[in-house]
């Protein structure tokens, strides 16, 4: 720390530009304002506001996707404005759904994020009964939507999560129908892409199938173009990261970042993501998967450049704690390195 605040004094002292060191705001990091303005009334218990909020995004499902993960993600630690609009409304589609997403947010938080023998059974068992609760008012979501929204198939798809064969339905039939209604949805493929690694019952063939397939598919721009990047970023956790320490971890996480093979293919997707205009509803977590390629690349200029194009307020996505163990570690200490600090 004394290094780097001599270094950036002395930088500053001969006259050269010093960075923004990054601050971990979730919610400066949201640049729909809209959307934390509706959070904020939410809290104060205007359900009509997260309502107006989500209607407004129309079919930008995308979008409309992310304002329902955030305004979820309060309804898990604070519900009564979402209970009360279900009372007057309990068959209002985005209600419904959104119960479905608060529901799932908190089996996950029950479940946890570690590996199974250091999760205890009290844990699993919450998280099979949330799990079912979710995927329950999920079926009903499903059946109140309207045509052409996916957003309750990509619900849907968190149930298999904890059970991918007893549900009545599998996971190609839902992942199939909500392909249909949106066939490029980042939020449905990044969810079919992970379902579909190894580390979940699936396998490195059908994860990256997935990923290429969509992303071949979309137009340029489209955030789903980079799933091959968040691919080989989980081959990468399973294959050589997983139960390692923090050096082993990242460099052999560098090792395999710096074949050939790989760089060309990112580079061509990149590229590719670069072409057209993405939607900022996904772009920051898109921005910091290629962050973390250029890093692992040994690419500095061009890992400062997306940096910056983060910008100060930031919300680390989990990918970092792959390879570096924590994600706020992980995003500053490459951070500090693509800034030669």
């Amino acid at each position: 720390m004394m290094f780097r605040t001599v270094y950036l004094f002395f930088r500053y002292f001969l006259g050269k530009p010093v960075p923004e060191t990054p601050e971990f705001d979730a919610d400066r990091a949201i640049a729909d304002h809209a959307l934390l303005e509706a959070r904020e009334r939410a809290r104060h218990g205007d359900w009509q506001a997260a309502r107006k909020v989500i209607e407004d995004a129309g079919n930008d499902w995308e979008l409309r996707g992310r304002r329902v993960a955030e305004l979820s993600s309060l309804a898990q630690k604070e519900d009564g404005w979402l209970y009360a609009w279900l009372r007057p409304a309990p068959s209002d589609p985005s209600a419904v759904h959104m119960q479905a997403v608060m529901l799932g947010g908190r089996a996950a938080v029950a479940r946890g994020s570690k590996t199974a023998e250091h999760t205890s059974a009290e844990q699993f068992v919450d998280f099979e009964q949330l799990s079912e609760a979710a995927a329950q008012v999920g079926r009903r979501a499903m059946e109140l939507a309207p045509p052409g929204d996916p957003l309750p198939w990509v619900t849907f798809m968190q149930a298999f999560f904890s059970d991918r064969h007893g549900r009545g339905i599998t996971l190609d039939e839902v992942f199939d129908e909500g392909r249909r209604r949106d066939p490029y949805n980042f939020d449905l493929h990044f969810r079919a892409v992970t379902l579909r690694c190894q580390k979940w019952g699936g396998s490195h063939e059908q994860m990256f199938s997935t990923a290429r397939e969509v992303a071949a598919a979309a137009p340029p721009g489209a955030n789903s173009v980079m799933f091959p990047l968040f691919a080989h970023i989980e081959y990468v956790l399973l294959e050589i990261a997983w139960d390692k320490k923090l050096e082993p971890s990242v460099r052999g996480a560098k090792r395999y970042f710096r074949r050939a093979e790989v760089r060309q293919e990112l580079d061509q997707w990149i590229a590719k993501w670069r072409a057209g205009t993405p939607n900022p509803a996904n772009r920051s977590t898109v921005l910091q998967w290629v962050a973390m390629f250029y890093i692992l690349a040994g690419r500095r200029k061009a890992a400062r450049e997306v940096f910056d194009e983060l910008g100060q307020y930031v919300s680390p996505v989990a990918a970092w704690a792959y390879i570096w163990g924590d994600r706020e570690y992980g995003y500053l200490s490459s951070w500090l390195w693509a800034n030669r600090i």
